[in-house]
């Protein structure tokens, strides 16, 4: 069985490798004391992230990157569209002095002109499409307009009517530069770029949106849409979804959805109670997942979604609520506030970053009152979105005997509830889990606990049937084995 297990890893390191979602991050500034920016980069790069959005295009921080193989989104203001609206030579000199001496060492990959005009408090939406032409003519005369993409960020605030999503419609009184903006992202295939924040529809209206709903909880109540019959596990798929069916109403259904920002706050207001360290990493985390495993959404499954998560440090400096200073991962110190796993395959520890390992002496197991039906559901989700190395109970391997639902579910939802940190809810599965005192370790199979290692790399993420025969296994060998020139072909290209 060594051979299927090796191809199976390697098969889906390749898909998650050439078919993954991106995850970036959002390094704002509006901050005191923050890091020059070539201490920032060196922050970026240990924890391994390879595209970054900045809101300017400031020029220290686009040196800093140069040569470090991220790729940056760089921005124009809103407080620029004026005059980049106005005339071209504006824009080609910009582009001249701005961003030609530093490409492509610096490895500038998209452009985002104007952010969330619709929200600023001076209308400037009608600037947006004018100053977005001139800066694809100033590319093209520098022969770039086929490497950098240019786009422009929006809110929610859009959309009139969010939900469901299926009635997802933009706002009438944007369609004097709405119309001829999309027109401009599909003639250059651009992404239609919108920031997200499921905190705030739970912030504002809690008896709507529970926090399990908001965070990507497996316990949240699903919600389904009553004109497609869609199921919703969180909102932040009903968030994509309802641009999805906007767009899909003005005919603009190819536009790719990027998520140029979204995030928790670490910290918030009195009344802000969803406003902490926990939430804010439990949200990333999960979202992080939901990215890296292309996931995708009930009305778009499977597909790729990009997404930059918000922010690198507090910013002290923005005014508003207490929460709108607190969304970063880091203190402007460089000292983490929580820490992330940024490949999606587990969780670290909120105080030290290490490894999430520290079950409290306690473990989660099948319910002996669980029907196999509800077993099986759970079983499937841990194994499969719940993102839980469920190789242990695969044939020949340690946790495969006995050869039970209860026993496979058991091991499946230890595994999900230690990695989410063994907090209560992650052993609930629809109540069909339950914590335990008693190590269910046996033999040579050991159920991961307080001071175990959890396994960095999952190599089985798929639904596992209780019962699964070798023979199966061979069969998806060579099929595997068959299918991986395609994958290598594909990652190389």
């Amino acid at each position: 069985m060594a051979h299927v297990a090796f191809v199976s890893l390697l098969f889906l390191l390749l898909v998650g490798r050439c078919l993954g979602g991106k995850v970036g991050i959002c390094y704002g500034r509006n901050a005191d004391d923050l890091p020059a920016p070539d201490k920032v980069v060196q922050l970026i790069q240990q924890q391994s992230l390879k595209y970054v959005r900045i809101y300017d295009t400031n020029i220290d921080v686009i040196k800093a990157f140069a040569n470090t193989g991220v790729e940056l989104m760089v921005g124009v203001p809103n407080s620029d569209l004026l005059p980049f609206a106005q005339y071209q030579s504006n824009v080609d000199t910009w582009l001249k002095n701005s961003i030609l001496p530093y490409y492509p060492a610096t490895m500038i990959t998209y452009i985002t002109v104007g952010a969330e005009v619709t929200e600023s408090p001076v209308n400037v939406s009608a600037l947006v499409v004018p100053a977005m032409r001139n800066v694809h003519t100033a590319l093209k005369k520098a022969g770039l307009h086929k490497k950098i993409t240019i786009s422009s960020t929006h809110s929610l605030g859009i959309l009139s009517r969010s939900f469901p999503p299926s009635a997802g419609a933009f706002n009438s009184s944007y369609a004097y530069f709405l119309k001829p903006m999309l027109e401009f992202l599909v003639e250059n295939q651009a992404p239609f770029m919108v920031d997200l924040y499921p905190y705030y529809a739970y912030q504002n209206s809690p008896s709507n949106a529970s926090l399990n709903y908001a965070l990507f909880s497996p316990q949240s109540q699903d919600v389904i849409d009553p004109n497609t019959g869609l199921v919703y596990t969180n909102m932040f798929d009903a968030q994509i979804d309802s641009i999805f069916f906007a767009l899909m109403a003005l005919n603009f259904k190819t536009l790719k959805i990027m998520v140029t920002e979204s995030g928790w706050p670490n910290k918030g207001a009195a009344k802000e109670t969803g406003a902490t360290p926990d939430n804010a990493q439990t949200y990333n985390t999960n979202l992080i997942r939901h990215v890296v495993n292309d996931s995708g959404t009930p009305a778009k499954p499977g597909e790729e979604i990009d997404v930059y998560i918000f922010s690198l440090f507090n910013e002290n400096r923005k005014p508003g609520i207490e929460s709108e200073r607190n969304w970063g991962l880091f203190f402007p110190d460089q000292s983490s506030i929580y820490s992330l796993d940024w490949t999606g395959r587990g969780n670290v520890d909120i105080m030290t970053g290490g490894n999430i390992t520290n079950a409290n002496g306690t473990w989660c197991v099948a319910s002996a009152n669980a029907s196999e039906t509800d077993l099986q559901n759970g079983l499937n989700w841990a194994c499969g979105p719940g993102n839980v190395d469920c190789s242990a109970i695969q044939p020949s391997q340690p946790c495969y005997q006995p050869d039970t639902l209860g026993s496979h579910a058991s091991y499946a939802f230890n595994s999900y509830y230690q990695q989410s940190g063994a907090n209560d809810v992650a052993c609930d599965f629809g109540g069909t889990g339950v914590r335990t005192t008693k190590d269910p370790s046996y033999d040579t199979c050991v159920y991961m606990a307080a001071g175990s290692k959890m396994s960095t790399i999952n190599s089985s993420n798929l639904p596992v049937q209780s019962g699964f025969s070798p023979s199966r296994f061979d069969k998806n060998f060579y099929l595997l084995v068959s299918m991986l020139p395609i994958m290598i072909a594909a990652c190389i290209l």
